[in-house]
């Protein structure tokens, strides 16, 4: 079968989105290119966003493809399905565009994983997987009833038919992906560095999938959820590809980066930089220091809170206190150019204590934002214990809930962020 896999033209006007708006590789259509290929199948990969495509240019290279099935992701990477655009407009903008010219259409990501039946309705496309979706995307290339097949939803008449939970793949034996050359060159982004500006192209990895953590205010219990580790020899053997290419900076998209002696090791003797996302306080002094011998240039911490009772609110199952936490990053940037700690806004956190706080470790040489409200994704324990398990209007209660609470958002949002019907009324979204 010849199946096109679509990351679409993304535009984040007026959304809540908190990810970062540059491009970056789309390591789960990655996968599945790979996992069809193996099995025989003529992929295209169409990356709207990284490829500078309006969204009629791609949906009209996927046309003249012709493919059997057209899979569009719902999020721009694997690295903020956590946190993605709440309104699916892009994706079905891409979908209108392509019209009945792409076979079956199949949508991936967190949206369809927790919210099934309005993401089909919203979309008009004909399957939705749930959860991780790289194999069950490459077994929907081989299966003539998709009803066969665990982790769907599709429509039958009036009806949303649901064929399982979410999906969580084996993940560790995926396989080392291959990126066109010219996606490398384009690719001039270097995620969460500021010690200095790009001297080459950047890249996208991933060594480990999900997290041992149940923090209330992450979204990855319908995607990404079990902590699974990647055999390191594809790992390596897809860096290596990168550094031949060109790249001089990876960004490891873990949802948490742990501590692995033997792909900081197997690093050390290699020509490249690259930035985690991880808790400090899993980190000894030793492996922050071979963290920062192996190239690590930059590490976003997850902090959240700067007392120990915030910390248990959120469910953190944190150990050292706050001043330990300060000394590790302290330590950290020794050996690290830039080291941040992340804080979200807790109720009950005095503000004379984290402006405090932030300039202590500002002086030293360590970058603590200023606290961001949150987002209670669908995905997360945050929304579940507000509203019990997400139901058809969830996305909509989650983004009304986040617009009433707040008058300040992140930095990042440089627009008032709009209500998810305004947002999603222009594209057809019902």
């Amino acid at each position: 079968m010849r199946v096109a896999l679509v990351n679409p033209a993304w535009d984040f006007r007026n959304s809540i989105y908190f990810g970062c708006r540059e491009p970056h590789l789309p390591l789960e259509l990655g996968y599945a290119d790979a996992l069809l290929r193996a099995a025989g199948h003529e992929v295209l990969i169409v990356d709207a966003h990284l490829e500078g495509l309006t969204t009629d240019e791609a949906a009209d290279r996927i046309a003249a493809f012709a493919p059997g099935m057209t899979v569009v992701t719902t999020a721009p990477t694997y690295l903020f399905w956590r946190c993605a655009p709440p309104e699916l407009r892009v994706p079905r903008l891409f979908l209108d565009a392509l019209r009945d010219r792409g076979g079956r259409t199949v949508a991936v990501g967190p949206h369809g994983s927790a919210t099934p039946r309005p993401t089909l309705e919203k979309l008009g496309c004909d399957v939705v997987v749930r959860g991780e979706c790289e194999e069950i995307v490459a077994r929907l290339a081989d299966a003539e009833d998709p009803r066969t097949l665990p982790a769907l939803a599709y429509r039958a008449g009036e009806d949303t038919v649901v064929t399982g939970p979410p999906h969580a793949g084996r993940f560790t034996d995926l396989p080392a992906l291959r990126w066109p050359d010219d996606w490398i060159t384009r690719h001039q982004h270097h995620h969460h560095r500021f010690d200095r500006a790009p001297d080459g192209p950047g890249a996208e990895v991933e060594a480990s999938r999900g997290c041992p953590y149940t923090c209330s205010f992450c979204a990855k219990i319908d995607f990404r959820d079990k902590y699974r580790r990647r055999d390191l020899d594809p790992v390596l053997d897809e860096i290596d590809g990168l550094i031949t290419q060109g790249a001089t900076y990876l960004y490891f998209v873990d949802e948490i980066f742990l501590p692995q002696k033997p792909l900081l090791e197997a690093l050390v003797g290699r020509n490249i930089q690259f930035g985690v996302q991880t808790r400090i306080d899993l980190w000894k002094p030793d492996m922050l220091d071979l963290l920062g011998a192996a190239g690590c240039v930059s590490i976003e911490a997850g902090v959240e809170s700067l007392t120990e009772e915030g910390r248990a609110a959120l469910d953190k199952r944190c150990r050292a206190s706050t001043d330990d936490l300060a000394e590790r990053l302290i330590y950290a940037r020794r050996s690290v150019p830039f080291v941040q700690a992340n804080l979200i806004a807790v109720a009950g956190d005095d503000p004379d204590l984290v402006a405090r706080w932030r300039d202590r470790l500002r002086g030293q040489g360590v970058w603590a934002n200023d606290p961001v409200p949150l987002y209670p994704y669908p995905s997360s324990p945050d929304y579940r214990r507000l509203w019990g398990e997400p139901d058809d209007g969830a996305w909509e209660r989650a983004h009304a809930h986040y617009l009433g609470q707040f008058e300040r958002f992140s930095d990042i949002q440089e627009e008032r962020p709009l209500p998810l019907s305004e947002l999603e009324a222009g594209c057809g979204c019902r």
